[in-house]
């Protein structure tokens, strides 16, 4: 028994490296993705205040984006498992950005609410694909790994390219922020479709690693050999009916919460809130992203590592989520201090913790039926993207003046509620049978 870790780890570097290629485009798409997700936050404080924006009005606006993209996640789950990773993800890349450029012209609510509605739309299939991606190219004991690295993107494009966002919006005004990354995110969606390919299909990959990925668990079945069995409603109606799966959505509101506060009023919390300066603060935020990006490279490597030294799916999976929770819940030291260095040090590591716990993904592929791999994806991203709608709007009706604790306290309550559901709710890690 000793002697299996080590030949794994054998097997894998004979194998090959056209997985780490393929995680290195997932990872590019996912700096994109969030850039595209950030501006609208680094834009807000000037955009309000030219275009006469309330706080409420500005929670809207960043609600907006979660309202068609939660409705399109179970639409984009199937739309995974029958067209795949590559034309899905290529084409909904291109027209987010092009839409994101089109912000530049937004001159009044309503515009801008409908552009935010369109980049919503387009980004839906993103998290479906990047785990169709991760089931496909990567075998199950380097799974959690390969997760922690994509989505460790999110959080490094965040800490990188916020204060990069900051100022390019001082050089060119918040609808030259627009632009620009629409451009960028335009031509990077051509890239992407000329390179990605699936396993049984990708003309670098070797025999070693095909055989590699498919004696150790990866989903290498392709679309066009395998006839994919119609949509059903039974099938949508199951990804309901696991106590398991229903924990995990629970679980995945909770923890996506803290990440759209990071994702939507942060920046307005340090400049309007705290009175720190603009430019500043755009260094001052990467730093809880940084944070961020530390918890969840360790969160994935600690939890394959536990998994090949034979600790069990149920510690190995939840241990880092739930102690990613309860770091969370360290965002209400902010209420207690005015001093600067502590705020921060607070919400760093409450998004320490947010890091820590976004490894959730691994539970799609461990409890889902393999053939509905997707759609339970899209179900997954789908109770996460509600709090795309709910934190935003929840913050601009509990903010008050100055106010801003209650909203914090919002925050820690949800992580609360997070907790419990892993504790109570999810249960032992074993695949949910299929019917």
């Amino acid at each position: 028994m000793t002697e299996q870790p080590l030949s794994q780890a054998t097997a894998s570097v004979r194998a090959g490296r056209t997985r780490f290629l393929m995680l290195g485009l997932v990872f590019i798409n996912i700096i994109i993705n969030y850039m595209d997700r950030t501006n609208l936050s680094v834009a807000a404080t000037e955009m309000a205040g030219e275009l006469r924006f309330t706080p409420m009005e500005m929670g809207l606006i960043f609600s907006a984006f979660g309202w068609i993209y939660a409705a399109l996640q179970i639409p984009g789950g199937f739309l995974i498992d029958r067209l795949g990773a590559r034309l899905v993800y290529g084409v909904g890349l291109f027209a987010w950005s092009l839409i994101t450029a089109l912000h530049a012209l937004a001159n009044s609510f309503g515009l801008l609410f409908g552009l935010r509605l369109g980049v919503g739309a387009f980004e839906a299939p993103v998290m479906p694909s990047n785990n169709r991606v991760i089931s496909s190219w990567f075998p199950e004991q380097e799974r959690a790994s390969a997760i922690g690295i994509y989505s460790s993107a999110q959080f490094v494009g965040l800490a990188c390219m916020t204060p990069l966002l900051f100022h390019v919006q001082d050089a060119f005004g918040w609808r030259g922020l627009f632009l620009i990354t629409g451009i960028a995110g335009m031509i990077w969606a051509l890239v992407w479709y000329l390179l990605y390919r699936e396993p049984n299909q990708h003309k670098g990959v070797t025999e070693a690693e095909l055989n590699y990925l498919r004696d150790n668990g990866a989903l290498l079945e392709s679309r066009q050999s395998t006839p994919q069995p119609p949509a059903r409603w039974a099938d949508l109606a199951q990804m309901f009916r696991s106590r398991k799966l229903v924990g995990i959505y629970i679980g995945q509101f909770t923890i996506s919460a803290t990440f759209w506060f990071f994702l939507t009023w942060f920046p307005t919390y340090l400049v309007e809130y705290r009175h720190m300066d603009f430019i500043k603060s755009g260094y001052v935020a990467s730093v809880p992203y940084f944070a961020a990006f530390c918890g969840v490279l360790l969160a994935g490597f600690a939890s394959d590592r536990m998994i090949r030294r034979g600790v069990s799916a149920s510690v190995a999976r939840k241990l880092p989520v739930i102690l990613g929770l309860f770091l969370t819940l360290f965002i209400l030291g902010a209420n207690y201090t005015d001093d600067s260095r502590l705020i921060i040090l607070f919400m760093s590591l409450a998004f320490f913790g947010n890091g820590l716990a976004t490894i959730t993904w691994v539970f799609v592929t461990a409890l889902a039926p393999r053939h509905l791999i997707g759609l339970a994806g899209g179900v997954f991203n789908f109770t996460g993207a509600l709090s795309s709608i709910v934190v935003p709007i929840a913050i601009g009706a509990l903010i008050d003046g100055s106010n801003f604790a209650p909203a914090l306290g919002f925050i820690a309550i949800l992580a609360a509620i997070g907790i419990c559901s892993y504790l109570f709710i999810v249960g032992k890690i074993d695949h949910v049978s299929a019917h």
